[in-house]
């Protein structure tokens, strides 16, 4: 497959990028790109939660009238589920919620979401560029000028750059991260990815 290579003016070059067909041009598996997003989504979960049962709230252990007699249903003490500010009944407990999946599941699904971006026009390969100091400004032309503006997108990088990184931090909807730390959900969750020239090997190396 092969696309052109634009510039941060917005302009093509006169350079193409041939990419490898076994990455960006498989036949995508969507049921494996909704294992991969809830596999990264479960693992982000703190699961902390917690509700107190019978025996750990604070309380009165006595029984709180006669069983029998009163015409009304029998209770137990204070702490009984059945009453407001007693204990909970099956409640939530803190828990792990990670699950495993497959190398080979996650790969797919990586090479599934890169190849739907490329069929649809939304993987667009950028020139190597760099900037002198951190610009919001300077980050918004950029995307302007490949009429991206307002859009949901991610830009990869071969490596860290604190200076683009920042330029980007105060804009909603534009995110930057490292080729190699690539994951599933970072595709799906933008509506355009842009690719810097130097960061293509890596993402081939991780798929």
């Amino acid at each position: 497959m092969e696309l052109a290579v634009y510039n941060i003016d917005g302009s093509k070059t006169t350079k193409t990028v041939d990419l490898n067909e076994n990455v960006f041009g498989v036949t995508p598996s969507d049921h494996a790109i909704y294992l991969d997003v809830k596999h990264h989504l479960a693992a982000r979960r703190q699961g902390t939660h917690k509700t107190k049962e019978r025996g750990e709230v604070k309380g009165s252990t006595k029984k709180m009238r006669r069983q029998k007699g009163t015409g009304a249903a029998r209770v137990g003490d204070i702490k009984s589920p059945i009453l407001r500010g007693g204990g909970v009944i099956f409640g939530p407990k803190p828990r792990d919620y990670r699950f495993k999946i497959n190398k080979k599941v996650k790969k797919l699904a990586r090479r599934s979401a890169l190849s739907y971006k490329a069929k649809e026009g939304k993987l667009i390969v950028l020139e190597d560029f760099s900037m002198e100091e951190p610009r919001t400004k300077k980050y918004l032309e950029i995307l302007a000028n490949l009429d991206l503006e307002g859009k949901k997108t991610l830009l990869l990088l071969p490596g860290n750059d604190r200076i683009i990184e920042l330029s980007s931090r105060n804009i909603p909807r534009a995110f930057v991260g490292k080729a190699s730390q690539l994951n599933t959900y970072m595709i799906m969750h933008v509506d355009n990815l842009l690719v810097v020239e130097s960061s293509i090997k890596e993402i081939e190396n991780i798929c």
